[in-house]
């Protein structure tokens, strides 16, 4: 863990607290009232050093910023809970939502863990919502998640292969449309294919599909195709994909190639 700042003491304060904040996906209109509030009253920021650049210039004002690595969320965790214990207002940052595959459950984590400093298991942990990828994407192509739906990171970082196959083969079997985070990566370049094998057993080829990558963002690239006809080679990790149910349509609606999955689901 970095910091712009020395560490505190050890000596416990009742006058610190912590909110882990959701900034959106990027676009400063898209981050909530009640988290620039977050942002602005806190003394430091602790995150992801991408995430932390996301925060928009206007609420920086003299906080100290705790920069680290993306795969060391409990050691971030067990940082913010310590600064707040000290006294410190401690603001940390994930993107989109903190509660979707972000640092509001290791946070949680590292408050109940067994070896945890009694004075963190005192600590009120705020959640500030922000809008989740998925939604941001939904939102840009139409209505897709105008039905029942479920996300699923198709990371094994931390969850075995096998429960991730499980997973996706229940829910499109269930006819759930499917947000997929995390689809692939340097360490995981062939499971994004072996996913959609299991898709493709289970959806027609004219099946929609979304790609929606850094949604919200300068380099915002959002692509509607058909299952027969996705390009996986276009998928990273900033990519979101959305997978039409059943009942999920493409139409050209007011100029526009919208996407939407009718509220109503036929009767059998």
């Amino acid at each position: 863990m970095t910091s712009s700042a020395s560490e505190s003491s050890d000596n416990p304060t009742a006058a610190g607290w912590i909110a882990v904040v959701g900034l959106g996906p990027g676009r400063p209109e898209w981050l909530v009232p009640e988290a620039a509030t977050y942002l602005e009253e806190a003394t430091d920021f602790v995150g992801y050093h991408t995430y932390l650049a996301m925060v928009p210039a206007a609420l920086r004002h003299d906080q100290v910023v705790h920069g680290s690595d993306n795969r060391e969320e409990l050691d971030r965790a067990r940082f913010a809970l310590q600064l707040a214990s000290e006294g410190r207002r401690v603001a940390v940052i994930s993107s989109g939502d903190p509660g979707v595959f972000a640092m509001a459950s290791a946070l949680f984590e590292a408050q109940t863990d067994e070896q945890v400093r009694p004075h963190w298991a005192a600590l009120d942990i705020i959640v500030v919502p922000g809008i989740t990828a998925a939604l941001a994407t939904a939102a840009r192509v139409g209505a897709p998640l105008g039905h029942d739906w479920c996300t699923i990171s198709l990371s094994d970082n931390l969850k075995p292969w096998s429960i991730i196959e499980k997973r996706l083969g229940h829910a499109l079997a269930a006819d759930f449309v499917l947000a997929l985070y995390n689809p692939v990566s340097r360490r995981r370049p062939t499971q994004l294919a072996v996913a959609f094998e299991i898709i493709r057993a289970h959806r027609d080829r004219s099946t929609p599909i979304v790609l929606g990558r850094d949604v919200g963002r300068p380099d915002e690239h959002i692509e509607i195709v058909e299952l027969g006809d996705v390009d996986l080679g276009r998928c990273d990790m900033r990519t979101v994909i959305l997978v039409g149910s059943s009942t999920t349509r493409i139409d050209d609606l007011g100029g526009h190639r919208r996407v939407f999955t009718p509220r109503s689901y036929p009767l059998t």
